[in-house]
C-alpha cells in the first residue's frame, strides 16, 4: 500500500518538472500534463473496481494480492524503463497554443494507468481478509496497526525517492516503489491461505456476484450515504493533491524536489498518526458521527493550505491533511468489517472503490483544468470549501449519523476453526 503512493509522487515530480520554464505557459502545461496522469487511469480503474470485489469472493484472496502485485512489479519496471530512455520527441495535444506531450509522458500514462489497477484489484482481497483474523472488537486497532505500517513505509518511501530524484535521477526514485512491490510479494508467501480463503466454490454466475454487492450496498442506506459522500471527497481530495507539485514549486517557490517530498512525508505522517490514534478511540459506536467531523477537519485543513505562503506553515497543515482521512480510513474499514458478511465482503468494498477511488482520476483532471484557469490557489480553496460543504451534507444523513456497531470480542469462526480442527492429511480428511 505503501507503493503505489511512492510511485505517485516521484511521477507528479517528473511531469511538475518536464517543461522548461523557458516556454511561456509552462505552468499551465504541466498542469494539464498532470490533469492527464490521473486521466489516463480513469477507465481501467472503474473497470477494474466492477469487478475486483467479486474476484476476491470467488477466489483465494491470497492469490489475487500476489497475481496484482506481480503485476504492479512489471509495470514498475516499466517505468524505469521509460524514464531511463526518456525519448523526448514532442507530440501536439490540443489544449493552449503549442502544447505537447513528450513521448516519454506518453509511456507513462499506461503504465501509472496498470500499477493503479493494480491496486485497485488488491485492495478489497486485502480488507476481505481481515476480519478472518481478528475479531470485531479489535478491527479498530488491527487496521489501525496495518495501515500505521504502511504510512510508515510511504513515509520513507516518499524521502528516499524524492532524496534520489535530486541527488540522482527520477528513474533512480523510482526503483524505491519497486522494491516496496517486490517486498510485498515475498511476504504474501508466508501469509496462512486458511485465513484469505473465501465461503467455498462459486455456485452463481459472475454477473449475478457483480450485482449482488450493489444490491447489498442499495439495501443498507447507511454504507451507500458513506460511499456517496466519499465519492465527493476523494474527488476533491484529487483535485488538490495532482497540483501539488505545482503548489510547491510555483505557488510556494520551492525549487527543491525534496521539499516536496517533506510535504506529502508531512500528511503521510498525519495519516499514520491518525490511523494509529483512532484504534485507540471507541468510536464505535458513534462511527458515523466521527466521519462528519473528520471530513470538516479535512477541509479546513485545504482551506489553510490555500492561505499559507510559507512552507513552514503548510507543512503542518499538510500534516492536517493526511491526519482526518486517516482517522477515517480507520472508522470506515472496521464498520463495514464488523458488519458486512464475508461472502460479501470484497463486492462492497469494491462498490467503494467504484464510487470512491474511481473519482480520484476525474478529480485529478478537473484540478488540472481548474489551476489552468484559475491558479493553484482557487483549487485549493474550491476543494477545501467543497469538503466542508460535503460534511454538512453528511451530517444531514439521519442513518449515517446513526451508523455504528456493537463490537464484539469473540473470534472469526474461520480462525476457530484453524485453531481447533487439525489439518487434513491423505487417507485422514
Amino acid at each position: 500500500m505503501a507503493a503505489p503512493s511512492t510511485v505517485v509522487v516521484v511521477l507528479i515530480w517528473a511531469v511538475a518538472t518536464a517543461y522548461p520554464a523557458t516556454l511561456a505557459n509552462h505552468v499551465g502545461y504541466s498542469a494539464l500534463a498532470l490533469s492527464f496522469l490521473g486521466l489516463s487511469a480513469t477507465v481501467p480503474t472503474l473497470l477494474a473496481a466492477l469487478v475486483s470485489g467479486t474476484i476476491a469472493d470467488r477466489v483465494d484472496r491470497r492469490r489475487v494480492m500476489q497475481v496484482t502485485t506481480v503485476v504492479a512489479v512489471v509495470a514498475s519496471i516499466g517505468l524505469v524503463a521509460a524514464l531511463a530512455m526518456r525519448p523526448t520527441e514532442r507530440f501536439p495535444v490540443p489544449g493552449p497554443s503549442g502544447f505537447f506531450l513528450p513521448e516519454w509522458m506518453i509511456l507513462v500514462y499506461p503504465l501509472y494507468a496498470t500499477i493503479t489497477v493494480s491496486a485497485t484489484m488488491f485492495r478489497p482481497a486485502f480488507n476481505a481478509s481481515l476480519p478472518r483474523l481478528v475479531s470485531s472488537a479489535d478491527l479498530g486497532q488491527a487496521n489501525g496497526l496495518i495501515y500505521g505500517i504502511a504510512v510508515g513505509l510511504s513515509v520513507a518511501g516518499s524521502l528516499l525517492g524524492t532524496a534520489l530524484i535530486e541527488y540522482g535521477s527520477i528513474p533512480l526514485g523510482l526503483l524505491v516503489p519497486v522494491a516496496l512491490f517486490v517486498i510485498t510479494f515475498f511476504a504474501l508467501l508466508g501469509t496462512p491461505s486458511e485465513v484469505a480463503r473465501t465461503s467455498g466454490r462459486p455456485t452463481t454466475r459472475f454477473s449475478a456476484d457483480v450485482t449482488e454487492g450493489y444490491r447489498y450496498l442499495w439495501r443498507n442506506q447507511a454504507l451507500l450515504q458513506i460511499t456517496i459522500s466519499a465519492l465527493a471527497l476523494n474527488f476533491l481530495n484529487a483535485l488538490a493533491f495532482v497540483e501539488l507539485g505545482l503548489y510547491v514549486k510555483d505557488f510556494l517557490n520551492v525549487g527543491n524536489a525534496i521539499l516536496l517530498g517533506a510535504m506529502t512525508t508531512g500528511a503521510t505522517l498525519g495519516a499514520g498518526t491518525g490511523t494509529l490514534l483512532m484504534g485507540r478511540l471507541r468510536f464505535e459506536q458513534h462511527a458515523g458521527r466521527f466521519l462528519i467531523v473528520l471530513a470538516s477537519g479535512q477541509g479546513l485543513a485545504v482551506v489553510g493550505l490555500a492561505l499559507s505562503h510559507t512552507i513552514l506553515l503548510s507543512l503542518p497543515l499538510m500534516f492536517l491533511f493526511g491526519l482526518f482521512p486517516g482517522m477515517a480510513g480507520v472508522v470506515f474499514l472496521a464498520t463495514v468489517q464488523a458488519t458486512v458478511p464475508n461472502q460479501l465482503l470484497g463486492r462492497v468494498f469494491a462498490a467503494d472503490e467504484v464510487g470512491s477511488y474511481g473519482m480520484v482520476p476525474v478529480g485529478q483532471y478537473a484540478g488540472g483544468i481548474l489551476t489552468l484557469a484559475s491558479g493553484v490557489q482557487v483549487t485549493y480553496l474550491v476543494a477545501g470549501a467543497a469538503t466542508v460543504g460535503v460534511s454538512g451534507l453528511m451530517a444531514s444523513f439521519r442513518k449515517l449519523r446513526r451508523l455504528g456497531f456493537e463490537p464484539k470480542p469473540v473470534l472469526p469462526e474461520a480462525v476457530i476453526t484453524a485453531a481447533v480442527v487439525p489439518p487434513a492429511r491423505p487417507g485422514n480428511p
